[in-house]
């Protein structure tokens, strides 16, 4: 409603400045199925306002990015999800390695993907390097940037779901710095307010941003919600920055992941392990089989660390750990000790 206040620009100020350039606007949310809900309204209308008909959208199978209805279009899980697939939209599905098939084979499909539809496509959203609703699925920088690459070379918006990956959980401020990505839109939320109160946003390259003027043809963006950059939600959010900033969040998180990699990668060597995997401050061990005797083999482990003090959700056959970032050393030894524990009692 080009109204504001201070701590909505304090804090759009402060993100800014953790962008790849200085050149995004925000658009305040309050959790993240919001925010991605609204970079993907921004999409749709961006192509609009430019006088382009770009209607669908891409994202990687298996992907999560909310509840609401957009966002299940594209992070549809069946057995979840069916009651609600009358009122979804188409989405194109992009594999990812290793899980759907080689690295090579899923490049590939991306190539064809976007030969195909390139040019109907209003945008690809990712969980950049780390698929966490779909079991902690972890792929290689490579893939994310030869997607990125295809998304550059077709004109195809690429936005960033950072609301899991950022602040630091992955050593990095947010996940796509690994790579040499430019985000169009990064989606931040969870952390953006250290998890006091709910708030949310859609960060936008100004290239986007500056399609939605008002004048001469009215290209405002009608979208926005009651408590949107609340003024007390942004407050806390901006003294979450500066605690990060203060403890250099993503250095602390990259030191403490490289420890934590080093002690649950032992746990491969577990009969009942399939696979370790580890991407900063998130540590994923895959299990085996379900048990032909009673509870799969996650649950069981969930209840056996449940005695030992520790609550762990599992995702199917997943069990992770994604520990505070300042966990103590000593501490993330204790949680590893205490998953081989649970993992080696497995029927």
């Amino acid at each position: 409603g080009n109204m504001t206040h201070p701590n909505a620009v304090s804090l759009a100020n402060a993100v800014t400045e953790l962008m790849p350039d200085p050149n995004y606007h925000m658009h305040f949310a309050s959790d993240g199925a919001s925010a991605v809900e609204a970079a993907l309204k921004i999409c749709l209308q961006y192509w609009g306002n430019k006088g382009e008909e770009r209607t669908r959208f891409a994202a990687l199978n298996q992907a999560y990015h909310g509840d609401t209805l957009a966002t299940l279009s594209l992070g549809y899980v069946d057995a979840f999800h069916r009651p609600f697939a009358s009122m979804l939209l188409p989405a194109e599905r992009i594999p990812v390695p290793p899980y759907d098939a080689t690295e090579a084979e899923c490049i590939d499909a991306a190539k064809t993907l976007f030969s195909e539809n390139g040019s109907g496509l209003a945008g690809l959203i990712v969980e950049p390097l780390c698929q966490g609703a779909a079991g902690m699925r972890i792929y290689s920088i490579k893939y994310f940037e030869e997607i990125y690459k295809l998304c550059r070379e077709h004109d195809v918006l690429f936005i960033s779901d950072e609301i899991a990956t950022g602040f630091g959980r992955t050593g990095k401020m947010f996940a796509y710095e690994h790579t040499c990505a430019k985000p169009d839109i990064i989606c931040i939320g969870k952390a953006l307010s250290g998890g006091a109160l709910p708030i949310s946003a859609a960060v936008v390259r100004d290239t986007i941003y500056e399609t939605f003027s008002d004048t001469p043809v009215d290209h405002t963006f009608y979208h926005g919600h009651t408590y949107a950059g609340n003024p007390i939600a942004c407050a806390a959010a901006l003294a979450a920055l500066r605690t990060y900033r203060e403890l250099d969040i993503a250095e602390c998180a990259r030191q403490r992941g490289q420890l934590l990699a080093d002690q649950i990668s032992v746990l491969d060597e577990l009969p009942a392990v399939k696979n370790v995997r580890c991407l900063g401050m998130i540590g994923a061990v895959e299990l085996g089989s379900v048990s032909p005797r009673g509870l799969p083999p996650a649950q069981q482990v969930q209840r056996k660390m449940m005695t030992k003090g520790y609550i762990i959700r599992p995702l199917g056959n997943v069990v992770y750990l994604m520990l505070p970032l300042i966990t103590p050393d000593a501490i993330i030894g204790e949680a590893v000790e205490a998953l081989r524990g649970a993992i080696s009692l497995v029927e």
